[in-house]
């Protein structure tokens, strides 16, 4: 018998949710086959079988959340029962030491040793051979445990943030009084006052917010009360680009390539990050310290039907344009299916959102974290537009540029979007600044 556990799946995630099983008891598996679909925080992965065998049981049901490095499936590959492990509870306020040697699995590799080292807490008791200090006395307040001394893991603790108990009202069932998942559960569910009891209406839908789209409402909260966030507005007459595209899909190059405007939009991104280094740069705050990245790796928003997400294409600098194109093919199509993976989504230095597809003309795009700016591009309208002196038809859109204010001031943003404008006017620009 050998026993799959749930694996770190790269990010130094601590948890994820069962989404769906590939698999049953009593069915074959074989080395590398789908057998469970798992959500992070990040994105939806699919884990492969490290084992052939048959399957013996699984150990987690679909919609359960699962501590990274617990046991989730069991396969019977006729080596006999899994070793017995020490008796130690799934919810001690210490996680059991892991082997010394990291268990390595087809996606990434199990915990490795101290990777899930939570910091110490304070204790509610002086050691024996120590005076008694003032923390101790009731009087004192302690900042992140009103009540007292709150002994609970982090998932735990954040699954009561997301149920809205406070952890400060529970009577622990785990040793030395730790809080536990059931108990956060049976808080919600008793009719004491710990509970959040909400009035549901007939006519109304209540949808949990986990996964990516509380990752996503986390980050964009970070980031909309972190970085001062300026928007700046340009229409542009992108008729050049219309005409550019129409040709480009004439080429041989670009001949099993979807070319869109968004292909040139990235394209003068590119060029005017290059123009403008500090455009492509981050705040690190720890070390108050600007860092200015030397390489593009592009983001681009994609909605998804779990939420928000914005994959990037690394090193999109050093592209070709039907490289580029590809590129960013790839990177729709793998984040409508749903297969996007963290490492896919981690590293981006700017992003481009294309709000245009929707029938939106412009908007103020919230910065991604760890990035100074977003381009937003509004959709292509047929607009009455002044040339050589005479009104006539142009193709018109909108690029709004949000920019953390602490690192870009208005003159380098004004720069940086009138040269996005100017390439997407006369595309030849590209040529002659890139």
């Amino acid at each position: 018998m050998k026993e799959f556990k749930l694996p770190d799946v790269g990010e130094g995630l601590l948890e994820a949710e069962i989404v769906r099983w590939h698999v049953k008891p009593g069915d074959p598996v074989k080395v590398n086959q789908i057998i469970v679909e798992i959500e992070t925080a990040k994105a939806v992965v699919e884990l492969p079988s490290p084992y052939e065998g048959v399957i013996a049981s699984l150990l987690a049901e679909e919609g359960q959340t699962v501590d990274v490095g617990k046991p989730i499936i069991v396969v019977d590959d006729g080596s006999g029962p899994p070793a017995t492990p020490p008796a130690a509870p799934v919810e001690d306020m210490v996680p059991t030491i892991p082997k010394p040697e990291r268990q390595p699995v087809l996606v990434g590799y199990g915990v490795k040793p101290g990777a899930a080292t939570r910091r110490p807490r304070k204790s509610t008791a002086p050691a024996a051979s120590e005076p008694p200090v003032a923390e101790v006395q009731p009087e004192p307040v302690v900042q992140d445990a009103p009540r007292g001394t709150v002994l609970a893991k982090p998932p735990v603790r954040k699954l009561a943030k997301d149920l809205g108990v406070d952890l400060g009202t529970i009577t622990g069932t785990g040793p030395n009084g730790t809080i536990t998942r059931d108990d956060v559960h049976a808080a919600v569910a008793s009719p004491g006052p710990v509970a959040v009891t909400v009035a549901r209406g007939p006519d109304e839908e209540r949808i949990p917010i986990k996964g990516v789209r509380r990752a996503t409402a986390q980050a964009m909260v970070t980031s909309a009360f972190t970085a001062p966030h300026v928007t700046e507005f340009l229409q542009v007459d992108v008729t050049g680009t219309m005409d550019a595209v129409k040709r480009l899909r004439q080429l041989a190059d670009f001949a099993e390539t979807k070319v869109s405007p968004l292909l040139l939009v990235a394209k003068a991104v590119l060029v005017a990050a290059r123009r403008y280094p500090m455009v492509n740069s981050s705040w690190d705050e720890a070390n108050q310290e600007i860092v200015v990245k030397h390489r593009v790796n592009l983001g681009i928003a994609a909605a998804t039907p779990r939420g928000l997400i914005v994959p990037n294409v690394k090193d999109a600098h050093a592209l070709s344009l039907p490289d580029l194109a590809r590129a960013l093919g790839a990177l729709v199509e793998t984040a409508r299916a749903g297969r996007t993976q963290p490492a896919e989504m981690s590293g981006g230095t700017i992003t481009i959102t294309n709000v245009g597809v929707f029938g939106v003309d412009a908007g103020t795009p919230i910065i991604n974290p760890g990035e100074s700016a977003i381009l937003a591009f509004g959709q292509i309208r047929d607009l009455p537009w002044v040339v050589d002196g005479q009104i006539v038809p142009r193709k018109v859109c909108t690029l709004a540029l949000s920019f953390d204010h602490r690192i870009v001031d208005g003159e380098l943003g004004s720069l940086f979007l009138r040269d996005v404008g100017a390439m997407l006017e006369d595309p030849l620009r590209v040529l002659a600044w890139g």
